[in-house]
């Protein structure tokens, strides 16, 4: 049998410049988007949907060991870290 591992990430975010719901979640499709593309996991906003300036997101990926779902998502975390546009409050991950 195959071993697999499922990482599970549950992001709180910033967003600083947003003034309206459109704002946000022009911001956020474009991340989200831009995140699916390049890591290939999936992806949502899963809280906050109704606050101009918060977010949370939440993420899943599957991978054959547990060295590589942790890898996979400090890229990630690493790759909106340098997104001008947000901020990470807070991070909850799990690996099962």
């Amino acid at each position: 049998m195959v071993s697999i591992r499922v990482a599970i990430c549950l992001l709180e975010i910033q967003i600083p410049q947003a003034g309206s719901l459109k704002q946000k979640r022009t911001v956020l499709q474009s991340l989200i988007k831009r995140i699916r593309n390049r890591f290939n996991v999936s992806v949502t906003e899963v809280g906050s949907q109704d606050l101009w300036q918060r977010s949370e997101i939440g993420m899943a990926a599957v991978c054959h060991n547990s060295s590589g779902a942790d890898s996979i998502m400090r890229q990630i975390i690493s790759f909106i870290e340098e997104d001008g546009r947000v901020n990470i409050i807070s991070i909850q991950q799990e690996n099962y």
